[in-house]
């Protein structure tokens, strides 16, 4: 039986890939610290670990007792513009995290390591992005993403460990956290319209992603690992229509079917435009029908109906507070007796 690890996979886009693992005939096993995710997102048939890819000797433990065919590295804290202000817990998380994966998986042969990173690596200026442009990432987040990508590289250039890696963006759908206040802007203004409160945009709200729905990200994710033609490529993924935060406020107020409430922060230091050229990864994988946004977006409010208003998450560790983001500040603890 094939084997796999899919970190993160309590969390948003790693439930889904194990999902669609588990449905290829793997055995599979999430390692998740539920910072992020959810065990109520866990897909019926998983083996779970709690614990952080941060832990090498909890890493250690599991690849020798399960001897994995395929890592799938998904678990992040993928807050891009927070990420400025919590470097050590950046680095830590998104980087040393998956250097212990790397060492192990060396140490396994396992066959391959399928890595999500993020078009966050591109930085400004670079649109479309292609997977041919120089990485030149401006936040912490993307370095630490690239970082990993290279050393990634190496590993295959020093040891032959076969990898994938995907760069995909602004995903949404099912299973998101709506209640994270600091990262994915459609569970954020799903989460405030539901609570009866204006949608927070940073900015005149002209800036443009292309909003990616999740099935069109995590079953390419999921089947790589059968695609020769993808080992030890990079690969960006996703929706190819960029829309204004403005435009995506008013299909999610829409489909939520209440009315379009918003109110304008002050801009906060990110990429003005950001979004992708997908040719490479059609050549490979297949060009299915993409969710459109709307629809995309609809089937995301049907279920974030069910699940509720979630309470929004202060981030406890903000290591720097200068030039902090208007509605990110720290809030002062009460004394106790």
């Amino acid at each position: 039986m094939i084997t796999s690890l899919v970190t993160g996979g309590a969390g948003f886009i790693g439930s889904h890939v194990a999902k669609h693992c588990l449905a290829l005939g793997h055995q599979v096993v999430v390692l998740d610290d539920l910072s992020g995710g959810f065990e109520d997102h866990l897909p019926e048939g998983v083996i779970f670990v709690k614990g952080s890819v941060y832990d090498h000797e909890l890493v250690t433990q599991l690849f020798d007792q399960y001897k994995f065919d395929y890592v799938y590295h998904l678990a992040a804290y993928a807050a891009e513009g927070l990420s400025h202000f919590i470097r050590r817990f950046n680095y830590n998380n998104n980087l040393i995290g998956s250097v212990n994966l790397i060492n192990e998986s060396v140490k396994h042969k396992v066959k391959c390591f399928v890595f999500t990173s993020s078009i966050a690596v591109y930085g400004a200026g670079q649109v479309p992005m292609t997977e041919d442009m120089v990485p030149q990432p401006e936040d912490p987040y993307g370095v630490s993403k690239y970082a990993v990508e290279l050393d990634l590289k190496a590993a295959h250039e020093m040891f032959g460990l076969n990898y994938v890696v995907f760069r995909p963006h602004n995903v949404y759908g099912e299973n998101q956290n709506i209640g994270d206040k600091y990262r994915n802007v459609i569970g954020i203004f799903m989460n405030l319209l539901m609570q009866g409160k204006p949608m927070t945009i940073f900015g005149d709200g002209e800036q443009t992603r292309a909003f990616s729905y999740i099935d069109d990200v995590a079953i390419p994710i999921a089947t790589c690992v059968d695609i020769p033609e993808a080992y030890n490529e990079v690969f960006n993924i996703g929706a190819d229509k960029p829309y204004t935060i403005n435009e995506l406020a008013q299909v999610v107020a829409d489909e939520l079917g209440v009315e379009l409430k918003k109110t304008h922060l002050r801009a906060r230091n990110e990429v003005v435009d950001a979004y992708a050229d997908h040719s490479k990864a059609h050549r490979v994988f297949g060009r299915e029908e993409a969710i459109g946004l709307r629809e995309g977006i609809a089937r995301m409010a049907a279920w974030a109906k069910k699940v509720g208003a979630r309470q929004g998450q202060e981030f406890d560790n903000i290591e720097i507070t200068e030039k902090l983001p208007e509605g990110w500040e720290v809030k002062k603890k009460e004394p106790t007796a």
